[in-house]
């Protein structure tokens, strides 16, 4: 496929198919609609297989059906969608099976409009849905990232059997970049645990369904020694003038790309400052935030929320530093300049206490 001016939402499709994923169930919704339309174009061109559910819980319970049977499958969906889904995203992560859940967040709540977001956040690393457990949350900011971490979640979500997302604000995915693609596509995996409709998986059993107490707590027991393993195998994120920051910014998805601009004019003027860019929300890169408040003054946290990436910036850095927040909703998004002058008011705060 070589490389493609694509939009990050269509580079997610491409990714899939080049890792092995053979179904796509979902219903559109903007800002997240071209990935069912591209899925509707490739995927049965593919040999694959294309369903336009009649609603967002029917397309879920779609994936869930796929995924019983050991094929890698997938769906997309933005706020409201990804609502109606998260019963079914509770039963399979109580059942076991790996997906790939693409989320583009818009603006909320309720209806809210087609604006970028990034207020899903609770919803997908929290878990929306009932009981204990994870989603496995991936960031991207670029086109390109859209492509490489759905290819990645994909290889996670098999290995630990578990619902993996690619949580997208709207920017990103409407965005147009080059994307350089592999050259060859994934050979998924056969799973000995699927149900496939033959005499060797005749036995086979996928449920999440406990009614003895002890079981159920056991198989409870089981997801969090998972959940543990996940913890301390797959943080991971991404730093930019690290080194001697002072100032260190966080955030993720399209406000990582406005932090660099940031910390470029903020550099231009002698503020050492740097960022810390999450690429899985969950499990959350904890340790690298705990590292930077070693040697750094205080750190700043700007989404595209009303606050809801701070609270595990806060979590991790655990009083050791002072920790601002600056939000912006319905659609906006801070400018550099922007966050300069914010940067300023906490300078100013900061001379007149001390």
């Amino acid at each position: 496929m070589g490389q493609q001016l694509i939009k990050g939402n269509e580079a997610i499709v491409k990714g899939a198919l080049l890792a092995g994923c053979r179904s796509f169930y979902g219903y559109p919704i903007t800002p997240a609609s071209e990935i069912a339309e591209a899925a509707a174009r490739y995927f049965p061109a593919m040999g694959g297989t294309f369903v336009q559910a009649e609603s967002e819980t029917a397309a879920i319970n779609m994936v869930y059906g796929a995924a019983a049977a050991g094929e890698r499958t997938m769906t997309g969906s933005s706020g409201p969608g990804i609502s109606l889904m998260q019963e079914a995203i509770s039963y399979l992560a109580g059942s076991e099976l790996p997906c790939v859940i693409a989320d583009i967040m818009r603006g909320g709540p309720g209806l809210g409009n087609i604006g970028p977001e990034q207020s899903d956040y609770n919803q997908m690393v929290k878990g929306g849905g009932h009981g204990n457990y994870h989603n496995i949350v991936y960031a991207p900011a670029f086109a390109q990232e859209m492509c490489d971490f759905t290819i990645k979640a994909f290889d996670v979500a098999d290995r630990y059997r578990n619902p993996v997302v690619v949580l997208a604000d709207g920017y990103s995915g409407q965005m147009m970049e080059p994307v350089d693609f592999p050259d060859r596509p994934a050979e998924p995996p056969v799973h000995d645990w699927a149900v496939r409709g033959d005499a060797e998986t005749r036995r086979n059993l996928i449920s999440s369904i406990y009614l003895d107490h002890e079981l159920l707590e056991k198989h409870n027991r089981k997801l969090m020694a998972k959940y543990a393993r996940a913890a301390a195998e797959l943080p991971e994120w991404r730093s930019y003038h690290m080194d001697d920051a002072e100032i260190v910014f966080v955030g993720y998805g399209i406000v990582g790309r406005i932090l660099r601009s940031t910390i470029d004019l903020a550099r231009s003027r002698g503020i050492k400052a740097g960022m810390i860019r999450p690429v899985t929300l969950w499990p959350f890169p904890t340790d690298a935030i705990r590292e930077a408040a070693d040697s750094a003054e205080r750190f700043v946290v700007v989404e595209l929320s009303d606050g809801q990436l701070v609270q595990d910036v806060r979590l991790a850095v655990n009083g050791a530093r002072p920790v601002a927040f600056y939000g912006r909703q319905g659609g906006m998004t801070p400018t550099p300049r922007e966050l300069i002058d914010v940067l300023d008011g906490l300078r100013e705060e900061q001379h007149v206490h001390a």
